[in-house]
């Protein structure tokens, strides 16, 4: 069991904050669950780490997408222990321009399968909901 952190290269040395021309880039590692030690330095699958978060994890698989979520933002499901990478496509439902969208990843036991759900409100109130399936790559609107 590992910890998937996203960090500073050199996060055990001091440095000044208040320096505006240092700039690092953060990188991605496994650390032990047990002793917190470093155990491996990762590739970020998009190599960019700088516009991405994490929207959810289960079974070593991490779901990421942009900072800033707008509707079409893609998703992206990673497996930073065997470096696989899956972009599923574009959802086909969605045509209109939401306020607010929310997103989380997780793994479904009834039907052995990883879901990714996306939620999106418009200024009216108006609700939509999509669930993404990792088992048929497909993308489905949940009625109300």
């Amino acid at each position: 069991v590992y910890l998937l952190c996203l960090h500073h290269p050199n996060f055990e040395c001091q440095r000044d904050d208040d320096d505006p021309y240092v700039k690092e880039e953060l990188q991605w590692s496994l650390f032990s669950n047990e002793t917190f030690e470093q155990c491996f330095r990762l590739n970020h699958p998009l190599e960019n780490t700088e516009h991405y978060r994490i929207y959810g994890s289960s079974n070593g698989l991490v779901c990421i997408s942009d900072e800033i979520l707008n509707f079409d933002s893609p998703i992206h499901i990673w497996n930073p222990s065997i470096s696989k990478f899956r972009t599923p496509p574009m959802s086909t439902n969605i045509n209109l321009k939401f306020a607010y969208v929310a997103r989380q990843f997780g793994f479904h036991p009834g039907v052995n399968d990883y879901k990714a759900v996306r939620m999106m409100r418009t200024n009216k109130d108006a609700l939509a909901v999509e669930v993404y399936s990792l088992g048929t790559d497909s993308w489905k609107m949940i009625e109300a």
